[in-house]
């Protein structure tokens, strides 16, 4: 197959009519028609979808971001690789995050092996949550560059691969996605398992309130072995996700007598 170039005022070819023997020999099933597409074309600019976005420079993946996820920001200060007081240092030296990365390696202040293994961390980390399945379309914005620029590019194979590999796991540990994105509760079971440290630490903050992502944050984790830590303590009894609130009792129905009865009494305690 021949890649095309394609430029803003180029219109992208169609969409490839794809089949599973297709996917099969590949290796990977596809995740996203689209991306698919624009790895073939070898495009450059920004996929938004419904959970997040993902950067692609000539084909290839080179930042992802998701609400769902830790920012590369808080995955390198959150346990010492960065101080926190050197990042908000050059972030204020620098016009945008690009420049930031660039005082820090150029300061001595992190190195590149750190750069590129935290980046790739919060890269496969919120491309999770980018290619979930959605209803909502994505829409793909050419020529747009993403200003933390390319550390290491991601092949879409690679990535949709990895995806796949991710959502199969956390299906075997347990199959109910809802724990994914639901606050949840500590259950109370009579002879609780033991966990793993990475377990506890997460189990500790489990408080009603937080979902799996907002424990991720929280303990300045990547999201995806949080989520795959709290299926395995829903799994183990642990945790559940929170029940919802009841629904309110419906008001009585007020009828037209009913309300001359209460105007009634209402002048007759007025005229007392």
């Amino acid at each position: 197959m021949t890649a095309v170039k394609a430029t803003p005022t180029t219109p992208p070819p169609r969409l490839p009519v794809r089949t599973k023997s297709d996917a099969g020999d590949r290796g990977w099933g596809g995740v996203s028609p689209m991306l698919t597409r624009l790895a073939a074309e070898e495009a450059t600019g920004v996929l938004v979808r419904e959970r997040g976005s993902l950067h692609l420079v000539d084909g290839r993946v080179v930042h992802a971001e998701s609400p769902s996820a830790p920012g590369l920001d808080l995955l390198l200060t959150a346990h010492g690789t960065l101080r926190t007081e050197a990042w908000e240092a050059a972030a204020k030296a620098a016009d945008d995050r690009h420049a930031t990365t660039r005082l820090l390696l150029d300061g001595g202040l992190l190195s590149p092996g750190a750069l590129e293994l935290c980046q790739l961390g919060a890269l496969y980390d919120a491309a999770y949550f980018v290619l979930a399945p959605s209803s909502t379309p994505g829409r793909f914005r050419y020529g747009v560059t993403h200003p933390l620029g390319s550390v290491r590019p991601v092949p879409v194979a690679a990535l949709e691969r990895e995806t796949l590999r991710r959502r199969d796991l956390l299906h075997r540990v347990w199959p109910d996605a809802a724990t994914d994105g639901a606050p949840l509760v500590r259950a109370d079971p009579v002879a609780p398992p033991p966990v793993t440290a990475r377990q506890a630490a997460v189990l500790a903050r489990v408080d009603g309130v937080r979902t799996a992502p907002d424990i991720a944050r929280a303990l300045g984790r990547r999201a995806y072995p949080t989520l795959l830590d709290v299926r395995r303590l829903v799994s183990a009894g642990l945790v559940s996700p929170r029940p919802p609130a009841p629904a309110a009792a419906p008001l009585p129905d007020v009828t037209d007598p009913d309300i001359t009865l209460l105007k009634r009494l209402r002048d007759a305690l007025e005229a007392l």
